[in-house]
């Protein structure tokens, strides 16, 4: 695993935006993929017709999967370690060929109990700019000093 800058609570400022996570061109490979990780083989993610019988136009994406690429954007900015929560509610399906966008921002950055937390609101948009999921984290950074 490659080295990563460490945020530390200093550096950040209430407001600060989270730098986004983007997949682009979402492809049925990639669902297949996340039903075999996962284990979730409900066909409505890999079957045309099954999903078609079902009254949408094509499969799409497990929410799960959706919320593994908003978890990935969190993480990578506050570090694995140090994600207390997270949250998210799901809003949209994602389809085969969609680009997802993953950004936030840090809304409130304190400290409790002599440990230094942030939290903030996420959001995964798709090329459209709909929201497909929102959520929220919490985060306990490490100081400088």
């Amino acid at each position: 695993m490659p080295d990563r800058r460490i945020l530390y609570f200093e550096d950040v400022t209430e407001n600060a935006a989270i730098p986004p996570f983007v997949v682009e061109n979402l492809t049925r490979t990639d669902l297949v993929r996340y039903a075999g990780a996962s284990g979730d083989f409900n066909p409505i993610h890999h079957d045309q017709t099954f999903a078609e019988k079902a009254g949408n136009p094509t499969v799409f994406a497990h929410g799960m999967l959706n919320a593994g690429f908003l978890s990935k954007c969190v993480s990578d900015y506050v570090g694995r370690a140090n994600l207390r929560k997270f949250r998210v509610r799901f809003a949209t399906r994602v389809w085969p060929g969609d680009t997802i966008t993953c950004t936030g921002t840090v809304t409130r950055k304190y400290e409790d109990s002599g440990k230094r937390f942030i939290e903030g609101d996420l959001v995964a948009l798709n090329q459209k700019g709909e929201t497909a999921i929102q959520g929220s984290f919490k985060a306990e950074l490490p100081s400088r000093s």
